[in-house]
C-alpha cells in the first residue's frame, strides 16, 4: 500500500492512531525490516508502521542505489502479506524533506492527532549522533531500538545512550511507551534476523 500527500483526508484517515516510522534507503527491503515491524507491532501495540523510503539517504553514496520507484516496488513486494499494517511510502520526497528530525517535525504538523514512534536497529543507534539534528529525534517522539547482529551492536558507549540515558525505560514498558512524553525511549532484545542491504547487494553482484 502507498501513502499518498498528507492531505485533511488521511489526517482524519490517522487520527487517534499510534504509527511506527521505520525510515532508510530500503535498497533492498528485505525480511529482517519485516521482522522488525512485526515485532514492532505487537510489543509497543501499534496500529501501523509505515516503512518511510528514502529518496536519497544523507548518510549513503548514490553508488550502488536503486531508483526510489524499484526500491518502494521491492518494499511492497517484501510486505505484500501485511498490507494493512505494514504501509510503503515516499512521504519524505513529498514532504521535501531530508533529514530525519526535519521530517517528524513534517508529520506531527501535518498528522496533529496522530502519535509516531520512531523505529530503529542498534546498528543506527551507535551511529545516530552523526545525523543531522539528532537529539531532535528524541525530543519529538518516543523512539523503540531493536536488536541487531551482533547482538546489542556494542552500544555500550553509544553517545545517543550516554546523551539520552536517564530517558531509557526497560524493556517490560515498552506497551506504554507510545503514550509517554518525549525524550524517552526503550531498546528491544528480538530474536535476531542476520538479512542487510550490504549484504544482498553483494549478493546480487556475485549473481551477475
Amino acid at each position: 500500500m502507498i501513502l499518498s500527500p498528507p492531505s485533511p483526508y488521511h489526517s482524519n484517515l490517522w487520527a487517534d492512531s499510534t504509527v511506527g516510522l521505520l525510515g532508510g534507503s530500503f535498497n533492498p527491503a528485505h525480511k529482517g525490516h519485516r521482522h522488525i515491524s512485526l515485532y514492532a507491532l505487537k510489543s509497543l501495540g501499534l496500529d501501523s508502521v509505515w516503512w518511510m523510503v528514502s529518496p536519497q539517504n544523507p548518510m549513503k553514496l548514490n553508488q550502488d542505489m536503486a531508483s526510489l520507484e524499484n526500491r518502494v516496488a521491492n518494499a511492497i513486494k517484501i510486505s505484500r502479506h501485511h498490507p494493512r499494517h505494514i504501509i510503503i511510502t515516499d512521504i519524505e520526497r513529498l514532504l521535501h524533506t531530508r533529514y530525519t528530525a526535519d521530517t517528524l517535525s513534517a508529520l506531527k504538523k501535518h498528522f496533529p492527532h496522530t502519535q509516531f514512534v520512531w523505529l530503529m536497529g542498534t546498528d543506527n543507534l551507535r551511529q545516530i549522533h552523526l545525523w543531522q539534528k539528532w537529539e531532535m529525534i528524541f525530543n519529538q517522539v518516543p523512539v523503540a531500538v531493536f536488536d541487531r547482529p551482533p547482538r546489542s551492536n556494542n552500544i555500550k558507549s553509544c553517545p545517543a545512550i550516554e546523551r539520552f540515558r536517564s530517558c531509557l525505560r526497560p524493556q517490560e514498558q515498552a506497551s506504554i511507551l507510545k503514550t509517554l512524553k518525549p525524550p524517552v525511549w526503550t531498546i528491544l532484545h528480538i530474536p535476531l534476523n542476520k538479512l542487510s542491504a550490504t549484504d544482498l547487494r553483494k549478493e546480487r553482484k556475485l549473481r551477475k
